[in-house]
């Protein structure tokens, strides 16, 4: 007896779990709508509600010519770019020979644009000459372990005129970001005196440093490092950004032969003023040569040698919070950076070669899209290929730009050519009749159940309009959180998910309705039929989304829409199937109408043919005739 009233406890415990689990969903949907910028109806793609269309044109100096190759590059990386940002339903297509049309649902954010069409071209060089930047200088001294470490564009905040946010950048076992302050004076490794600057300007000094000891490194040098510090040295001290003409041709991208090599490269530097929008508009990006820059935030100027390590043997990138000497995770947002192996041994080499160098030159600069994220300096030798980014990231931009870094750079940077609005190329109308043709599905699903199953039909109806809500719940939420768009090979998904929920009902209730044709009492054939049916339901459902991953794996993006919403649904399917359906059949078979097998229960025995046989109907009452023995022994 106490196993009988256990039963009907635990299927009450479930559904009861069932319907918090979809008010939960429906109080979140509710809450980001009241408090957030959430939307009460599911977002809609680019084919039912139109959108933005962007067409790139390449941007190109001199004699440089685009190529179909780069051209298609750069295709799949804005793709890949477009859907790391959530946007569904977007379309990446080319133009012409050179533009690239992307077309996006809804109004994007500058900052999405931007982030769409920026190369993303991060380049490591050594700093050469360094110097504040306020206006026209006739004199480039070497500031010593300043960092220009705000980020880029939309990605992180400004610093105060004057001042260069401090950065580092770190390998997996470096601890970086001391820092100390400067007053314009910049020491040598090896007893530089002070160069000129600014006594009123103050630099972060930003280090490198990993667990092999500076002792074992300090003194590894290349020939050309050494002549070349003591070329700085008395640069320094006379106050003169160029540097003691060396005698030979340069050796390495850390060789300061590179000044004398380009005289303007000298001139170009000392006129240069970061702090005018229009500093770097004839800048010239060779990752072969020098390069004169700026930072990010403007405060600093930078001469820097040829490209030691580029961008594209970054083989991850992950953007992140900075964690402390503890162990435990800082407010500091760092972008953390692991390098294949050929640019591990490059860069554990140049950290080496580096150390030995005199302030600036013991500086390695990040630069991305040719301006400087952070330049800070060796510490000591990172030999395991993992480094660090830090600066005045915001958290959501270090995310965009980690994802950027990780796609891979651009082959060309992009200007926008035209921005405009495009109207949906399906509409309003296809989506009503799309709408329609599931209504008129899902009424034939539920006069079928009824006609078949009578009143047992009904828990059908119920479970589909559960399994509706939640549908509903889950792919509005979506749109909020992940800009999830309904497009109409979604509908379509949602229109055959219809069936796929129908067939789970319609074998879970001809298991039970096999198992009563056998003689079993409605309970006793509820448990039953659920143990076989739940089986070929998991089966189905198993195979329904292995599908339907498949084809979102490798589909295009106009039948991904299909593929997602089909898998959501399949899920979906289970969760109602198990939370609702079965509990609910459990209580009913406790109910007299259905135990007794009444003629519009839907589980009448002499309906379903069990009627030669004795059945137990409970409180001690048998239905059916005892069946008559032949002589051969046999009904």
């Amino acid at each position: 007896m106490a196993r009988t009233q256990a039963r009907p406890n635990n299927a009450l415990r479930t559904l009861i779990a069932g319907l918090v689990a979809t008010l939960a969903l429906a109080g979140l949907l509710a809450g980001v709508h009241l408090g957030g910028t959430a939307s009460l109806a599911p977002k809609l793609g680019l084919d039912l509600e139109g959108g933005t269309q962007l067409v790139l044109s390449p941007r190109v100096t001199g004699n440089q010519k685009v190529t179909p190759q780069q051209i298609a590059q750069a295709r799949d990386i804005i793709s890949q770019r477009v859907d790391s940002q959530g946007v569904s339903g977007a379309e990446v297509t080319t133009q012409g020979a050179d533009n690239i049309v992307v077309s996006m649902p809804g109004d994007p954010t500058r900052q999405q644009e931007d982030n769409l069409r920026r190369s993303s071209a991060l380049q490591f060089r050594p700093v050469l000459e360094a110097a504040v930047s306020g206006g026209t200088t006739g004199t480039a001294s070497a500031t010593q372990g300043s960092g220009s470490g705000s980020a880029t564009t939309g990605t992180g905040s400004g610093t105060t005129s004057g001042s260069a946010t401090s950065g580092s950048a770190t390998s997996g076992s470096a601890t970086s970001g001391s820092s100390s302050s400067s007053s314009g004076s910049a020491s040598s490794g090896s007893g530089t005196p002070t160069g000129s600057s600014d006594s009123s300007t103050s630099a972060s000094r930003s280090r490198v440093r990993s667990a092999i000891p500076a002792a074992t490194t300090g003194s590894r040098s290349s020939s050309s490092s050494s002549s070349s510090a003591s070329s700085s040295s008395s640069a320094s001290s006379s106050g003169s950004a160029s540097p003691s003409t060396p005698a030979a041709k340069p050796t390495s991208s850390t060789d300061q032969a590179w000044l004398s090599d380009d005289p303007t490269l000298v001139q170009t530097f000392a006129t240069l003023d970061c702090s005018k929008p229009d500093a770097l508009k004839n800048l010239v990006d060779d990752p072969e040569k020098p390069l004169v820059t700026c930072s990010t935030d403007g405060t600093e100027k930078f001469i820097l040698g040829p490209v030691a390590v580029y961008g594209k043997d970054i083989a991850d990138a992950v953007a992140g919070y900075k964690t402390g000497p503890t162990g435990q995770p800082t407010s500091e947002v760092e972008i953390a950076l692991t390098f294949d192996s050929a640019a591990t041994k490059t860069y554990a080499d140049l950290s080496i070669e580096m150390l030995a160098l005199p302030s600036p030159r013991n500086r390695l600069a990040a630069a991305l899209d040719s301006r400087v994220i952070v330049a800070p300096r060796f510490e000591s030798a990172i030999t395991a290929g993992r480094a660090s980014i830090t600066g005045s990231f915001t958290y959501d931009g270090a995310q965009d730009l980690a994802k950027q870094l990780k796609f891979g750079a651009l082959p060309l940077s992009f200007d926008l050519q035209t921005r405009s609005q495009v109207s949906p190329t399906l509409g309003e109308e296809q989506l009503r009749l799309g709408l329609m043709a599931g209504l008129v599905g899902l009424i034939l699903v539920v006069l079928y159940s009824l006609v078949q199953y009578r009143a047992l039909g009904l828990v059908t109806v119920g479970s589909i309009v559960i399994a509706a809500l939640l549908t509903y719940l889950v792919i509005t939420i979506l749109g909020w959180a992940q800009n999830y768009r309904l497009d109409m090979a979604g509908v379509t998904g949602l229109i055959v998910a219809i069936g796929v929920t129908a067939d789970s009902f319609i074998v879970y209730f001809e298991r039970i309705r096999d198992e009563v044709r056998d003689g079993r009492t409605l309970r006793t054939a509820v448990d039953t039929g659920w143990n076989r049916a739940r089986r070929t339901i998991l089966a189905a459902d198993g195979v329904n989304f292995l599908g339907a991953l498949v084809l979102y794996l490798l589909a295009s993006s106009s039948v991904r829409g299909f593929a997602f919403t089909l898998g959501l649904t399949t899920l979906l399917d289970v969760l109602v199937v198990f939370l609702f359906t079965h509990p609910i059949v459990s209580l009913l078979a406790q109910r007299p109408f259905f135990a007794d097998g009444h003629p519009w229960s839907g589980l009448d025995p002499e309906r379903l043919g069990a009627t030669g046989s004795t059945r137990y109907v409970g409180r001690g009452r048998f239905a059916g005739t005892t069946p008559t023995r032949t002589e051969g022994g046999r009904a």
